[in-house]
C-alpha cells in the first residue's frame, strides 16, 4: 500500500531516524530484529530476501519483519550482487548476518561496498563474532548464553540452568547491541565522513549485559551458584510466589522503605530479612500466606503502593493491563496486536508505517534504480 498520492516515497518515516537508508540482507533473529527496530524509529530498510523467501518463517504473522519493503534477490548471481551494490551506494547502513567472510567470497563485503560509497556503516550481526577459533561455527542462543557464562547462573533450580527463550542472546546481547553500534558508527560518519564494520557478536553483547553480576561477585553480594544472590532468586524478597487461585505473583520489596510497604500492607510478623540465616524461613513464612488469597484479592491490596507485588501477566492478557493500555505499549497493526515501536520521543514520536509497497518496481523507483 502506498501514501496518498500513489507513489512510496523515502524519508517518510515519524522517528528520528526519518531519512536514514538502510538495506538489509535478510537472515534470521537478531538481524530482522533489528532491521526492525531501526524501521520502527523511521529509517528506510528494504530488504533483500533469497528467491522464494526467508529460510526461517513464523508464517503469515511475521512481527519482525515489519516496517520495511522487500526486494527478492539471488545474490549467488551477478545481477543480485549488482541490485545490493547499487542499494548500497545510495544508502547509510548495510545490515548482513552471514557467516565471517562469507559476504566477502559474494563480493558484497565491506570493501567491495566502499568503493562505492565511503561512508557506509556495515553491521554485521553473528554469534561468535568476525573473529575467534568458533568464529565459522554454527551456534544458536542457547550456546552463546552457555558460553559467554551467562547461562550458569540463571534460573532458580540448584541442580540445572534454565534460560529465558530467546530473548537474552538474540535480542538482549544481539540486535540491541547492533543497534547501539550502527548508530555509534552512523553519528561518526556524519563528521569523518568514512564508514566502518560493526562487530555485533551476541556473546559479547550478553558478557556486557552481565556486567552486574561481574560487580555482585566480586563484591561479595553474589556466589558463583544459582539462588546465591539477592538478584537471582537467593533471597525470598525478590522471587515468584504461587496464589490460592494457583496464579503467581512478583514480589521485590529490595530497598528497606519498600519493604516497609510491604510488611505494613501484608498485615504479617516475617523473619528478619536482613539476616541471611533467616531466608529460608522466611520465605517459608511468605509462601504460606501468599497462598492464602487469590492472586486478584493481593493485587487489590498492594494496588497504588510502593511494596513492588504485581502480577504475572499471559501476552494474550498484557495489552489490556491498565498501566500498558494507558501507555499504548501494544498497538493492532495489519490484524495483529504487536509491540509499539519502543524507546518514545518527545518530538519525533514513531509509529508504524501503512505505505508500503508490495510492487518491487516502486520500491525500486524511490531508491532511483530501475
Amino acid at each position: 500500500m502506498s501514501d496518498q498520492t500513489g507513489e512510496y516515497r523515502l524519508g517518510q518515516g515519524t522517528g528520528p531516524l526519518r531519512g536514514v537508508k538502510v538495506v538489509e540482507l535478510a537472515g534470521i533473529g537478531p538481524g530482522p530484529h533489528a532491521c526492525m527496530l531501526l524501521a520502527d524509529l523511521g529509517a528506510d530498510v528494504v530488504r533483500v530476501d533469497r528467491p522464494g523467501g526467508a529460510v526461517l518463517s513464523t508464517g503469515d504473522v511475521d512481527v519482525m519483519n515489519r516496517g520495511r519493503p522487500r526486494l527478492e534477490a539471488d545474490l549467488k548471481s551477478p545481477d543480485g550482487v549488482a541490485l545490493v551494490l547499487d542499494l548500497a551506494e545510495r544508502a547509510d547502513v548495510l545490515v548482513e548476518g552471514m557467516r565471517p567472510g562469507a559476504a566477502e567470497r559474494l563480493g558484497l563485503g565491506p570493501d567491495d561496498c566502499w568503493t562505492r560509497n565511503a561512508a557506509l556503516v556495515y553491521g554485521r550481526m553473528t554469534g561468535w563474532g568476525q573473529d575467534g577459533p568458533l568464529a565459522q561455527t554454527a551456534g544458536h542462543d542457547l550456546n552463546y548464553l552457555g558460553v559467554a557464562g551467562v547461562l550458569h547462573g540463571l534460573g532458580q533450580d540448584p541442580a540445572r540452568p534454565h534460560f529465558p527463550g530467546n530473548l537474552l542472546g538474540d535480542f538482549g546481547g544481539g540486535s540491541t547491541y547492533l543497534v547501539i553500534g550502527v548508530l555509534a558508527a552512523l553519528l561518526e560518519a556524519r563528521v569523518s565522513g568514512q564508514g566502518q564494520v560493526v562487530d555485533a557478536a551476541i556473546v559479547d553483547g550478553v558478557a556486557h549485559l552481565d556486567a552486574i553480576q561481574v560487580g555482585l561477585l566480586a563484591s561479595g553480594m553474589a556466589g558463583p551458584q544459582r539462588l546465591s544472590g539477592v538478584l537471582d532468586g537467593g533471597a525470598p524478597f525478590y522471587d515468584v510466589y504461587e496464589t490460592a487461585d494457583g496464579q503467581h505473583l512478583t514480589v521485590a520489596p529490595l530497598e528497606p522503605q519498600f519493604w516497609s510497604a510491604f510488611q505494613e500492607l501484608l498485615g504479617v510478623s516475617l523473619p528478619d530479612r536482613d539476616d541471611p540465616s533467616s531466608w529460608p524461613r522466611l520465605r517459608r513464612a511468605l509462601s504460606d500466606v501468599f497462598l492464602t488469597r487469590s492472586a486478584s484479592d493481593w493485587l487489590d491490596l498492594f494496588e497504588g503502593s510502593d511494596a513492588c507485588v504485581g502480577p504475572v501477566t499471559g501476552y494474550a492478557d498484557a495489552p489490556g493491563h491498565p498501566h500498558l493500555a494507558a501507555r499504548g505499549t501494544f498497538v493492532e497493526h495489519d490484524g495483529v496486536v504487536q509491540p509499539a515501536p519502543a524507546p518514545r520521543f518527545s518530538r519525533t514520536q514513531a509509529s508504524l508505517r501503512d505505505d508500503l509497497p508490495d510492487d518491487p518496481a516502486e520500491v525500486l523507483a524511490a531508491w532511483g534504480l530501475d
